[in-house]
């Protein structure tokens, strides 16, 4: 039995995977997506411009570059990406003359993506069930007629993909605010709102304050709640020598995740040679799920303890009292709020004994410099924002902020999700972004909130918007909800989707649907003015150029601020006098542009991303300013302790959403997850072998995880998955893992954070019924 508590004989597809994360299994899954999708030589030298100075940024992860780039800055699933997107097959117009909508819906999501790249701009055709080809001024007309046609700019709500640069999202915004809505669902609603909404009440900005050198001088990594070796491998090898120096890595974790164990280096020769490892967390505590909370409240009230015993023996105390003093307010209200904490009350939340919580309190007083490192495990929840907010409270109490190898570190998804909120992508409109459009282009901007992810496909749903224009992205399927959700796809009278390959969401059709073409991140982009490079942002504010150099897919496909601006003319017209054309025959002048909306961010923009590596945005709580009402940082509390009042009954499991090694957000590249010994097949569900036993279960099993109700509420219809197989799996007695997206059928749109509007994919109260037993 494997410390994963897979056995062998278990059902087909599922058994024990005892190798390290990386090292030669990974360049054998690197070998067979080039060779799958692509050329294995050509896919071989187009991987070595990924990530580098002068090529193009990978379109998964947002992981910063180091500044001294070696031969090979990709990793298995950045491969998988780049692979993924350079196909060599194309989803032509005669390759959907084919196929109807109605038959595409029955595949898989995998084999609808793997069509390959669109290369026309097509109209869904309800006669014949398909998608036709049409030009693009046809296109652009017919979106015109129906936007221009609205009695109200908010019946209209436009998406966006974190995978769209810089200059793409500036144009996209600045279209729809001349348009006149703040509409702006996208994908950061569904993943680090809670980053966005949480960190500027605390620390006056919504984002990581860490540089990636700050690795290198941290004396303590605490990581919660994320998974790097699938999500974002590329920080594999920044943890790797964080551990060959002895900094210590603890991890908080419901699932024994094995980057975070143990990694093997690909570009290690001896580790490679050897077949050997090298050791990540020098602890993992595995909490519940949904205890991620209560358990830094444990680690914070251990660290109060610690300080009132080092005073007592007449030390100077564990907490940075001067930083405090200077530099925070609402320190007594934490304080009365974490000794009123029960400990039982803790220990029983997040499933892990006082004594662990109280060692890492220790180790992490013992610490001169620690950051903290979280993912989606922190954020989606119903009480992500607050979550994040513990976090920086913990931060906060020994002044780990403005200090080399101190601050937090959230980790995104998208390449630049980060960028495309810098630059406007925003439903909020805060005020400065009004002012620079205002000074800039010379016209008031709306001041009304816009829609976020989960209200935009209540207003499409209830008939109060009509129009879904998404740039980039797969919405209705990354979307929690899904029996709400693609039934309100369909009730659009117009939906346009900008994307280089189809998937779910292009089939659930509305009145009218149009696909439209664009570039990816690898291709060349020639405009009027000749080559284009566009800009993006990583997880540490660094902003850098990206340039493809492959031929596009086909003539008829275009850059997705060019399709931007198209769609602009049409529907805008002559309004404000914006120079379209202008700004795409030179992407210069788009960055000018922004330059002038965020004059202080983005000053000399053209002049520094010709720097290798870019530039770094300005943080304030690197220099201890922080942007607050009050110009301090502020500790929030964490009324209570439970993160949903359900999860209090003991029958009631709380299931977290998973995304597998072989999947990039809902991009599914193959069906194996094999750090956790899953090959062939996604319909299983993680379980505790006690919480199996308690309920006359076994491995193997087949049973239906069906969501629990709001107390007082009926069952939500339809919100179960059925027919998954058992896996008895090392995770906590009451938590559940099932793969995302699939098991978002078990999540409705008011299973969310109030704060942020984030779903609530990773902490989803459930019940276990079986069907049958597995022959």
């Amino acid at each position: 039995m494997s410390d994963n508590v897979i056995e062998k004989g278990s059902p087909e597809g599922i058994e024990p995977y005892d190798g390290p994360a990386g090292g030669w299994g990974a360049l054998k899954a690197v070998a067979k997506a080039l060779r799958e999708q692509m050329n294995t030589v050509s896919g071989g030298k187009l991987l070595l411009r990924n990530n580098q100075p002068h090529g193009f940024d990978c379109p998964g992860c947002a992981w910063p570059d180091p500044k001294h780039t070696s031969t090979f800055e990709f990793c298995e699933n950045g491969a998988k990406a780049v692979s993924w997107e350079a196909t060599k097959k194309r989803a032509t117009p005669a390759v959907f003359a084919q196929h109807t909508v109605s038959d595409m819906l029955t595949w898989t999501d995998r084999d609808i993506e793997n069509l390959g790249r669109l290369t026309h701009p097509m109209a869904y055709d309800a006669a014949s069930d398909t998608y036709v080809e049409i030009g693009w001024d046809q296109a652009f007309t017919k979106i015109a007629a129906h936007l221009n046609a609205l009695p109200d700019p908010n019946m209209a709500e436009f998406y966006t993909s974190g995978r769209a640069s810089n200059e793409a999202a500036f144009l996209y915004q600045l279209f729809v605010r001349a348009y006149g809505t703040n509409n702006f669902p996208d994908c950061s609603n569904m993943c680090h709102e809670a980053t966005s909404v949480g960190l500027p009440q605390s620390i006056g900005i919504g984002k990581g304050t860490v540089s990636l050198e700050d690795f290198d001088h941290a004396d303590m990594i605490l990581s919660i709640g994320h998974n790097p070796g699938t999500n974002h491998p590329r920080m594999m090898r920044t943890l790797r020598e964080a551990s060959l120096r002895g900094a210590p890595i603890i991890v908080l974790n419901p699932l024994k995740e094995r980057a975070l164990e143990r990694f093997a280096d690909p570009q290690a020769p001896v580790e490679m040679a050897t077949f050997s490892a090298t050791p990540i967390a020098s602890a993992y505590h595995q909490l519940k799920v949904g205890g991620d909370a209560a358990a830094l409240k444990g680690i914070m009230k251990a660290v109060l303890a610690l300080d009132a015993a080092d005073l007592a023996a007449g030390g100077p105390g564990t907490l940075d009292r001067a930083f405090i003093a200077e530099h925070t307010n609402g320190f007594e209200a934490l304080k009365t709020d974490l000794e009123t904490t029960d400990w039982a009350d803790i220990e029983t939340v997040c499933g892990l004994p006082r004594s662990v919580l109280e060692d890492t309190a220790r180790k992490y007083c013992a610490a001169k410099s620690v950051i903290v490192c979280y993912g989606m495990g922190v954020t989606q929840h119903r009480r992500g924002t607050e979550n994040v907010q513990q976090i920086a409270n913990l931060l906060l109490l020994r002044g780990n902020f403005g200090k080399p190898g101190a601050g937090i570190c959230p980790l995104r998804g998208h390449s630049n999700v980060q960028g495309d909120r810098t630059v406007g992508i925003d439903e909020k409109a805060p005020a400065a972004l009004r002012e620079g459009i205002k000074r800039v282009f010379g016209f008031d901007p709306p001041v009304a909130k816009g829609h976020d992810a989960v209200e935009s496909i209540e207003a499409i749903s209830e008939g109060h918007s009509k129009v879904l224009i998404a740039l980039g992205g797969n919405l209705a399927v990354a979307m929690s909800d899904p029996l709400t959700t693609f039934a309100a796809m369909r009730k659009l009278d117009l939906a346009v989707h900008i994307a280089t390959k189809p998937n779910r969401s292009h089939l659930l059709v509305g009145k009218e649907t149009l696909l439209l073409p664009c570039l990816g991140r690898t291709e060349l982009d020639r405009q009027a003015k000749g080559a284009q490079s566009v800009t993006v942002e990583d997880s540490m504010s660094m902003v850098h150029a990206s340039t493809g150099r492959l031929p596009p897919p086909s003539r008829e496909v275009r850059s997705e601020p060019a399709i931007v601006a198209g769609i602009a003319k049409a529907v805008l017209g002559t309004r404000h006098g914006i120079d379209w054309d202008g700004m795409i025959a030179d992407y210069d002048l788009i960055r000018d542009k922004i330059e002038g909306v965020f004059p202080v961010a983005f000053k000399d923009y053209n002049m520094r991303i010709k720097e290798p590596g870019g530039f770094r945005l300005p943080l304030a709580p690197t220099e201890r300013k922080w942007l607050t009402p009050s110009g301090k940082a502020e500790f929030r509390l964490f009324p209570g302790i439970y993160e949903d009042p359900r999860l209090t009954d003991p029958k009631v499991l709380t299931l977290t959403t998973l995304r597998s090694h072989d999947q990039y957000n809902t991009t599914i590249y193959g069906l194996d997850d094999r750090y956790r010994g899953i090959f062939g097949r996604r319909d299983v569900v993680f379980l505790n072998a006690d919480d199996l036993a308690a309920q006359g279960l076994q491995a193997g099993d087949l049973v239906d995880v069906e969501a629990e109700p709001e107390a007082g509420e009926a069952p939500y219809p339809g919100a179960v998955l059925r027919n998954q197989t058992i896996v008895a799996y090392n995770i906590p007695r009451g938590s559940a893992g099932a793969y995302y997206p699939e098991a978002n059928i078990l999540i409705p749109l008011s299973h969310q954070d109030k704060h942020s509007g984030t779903p609530g994919y990773k902490s989803v109260p459930v019940r276990i019924s079986p069907v049958t037993r597995a022959a």
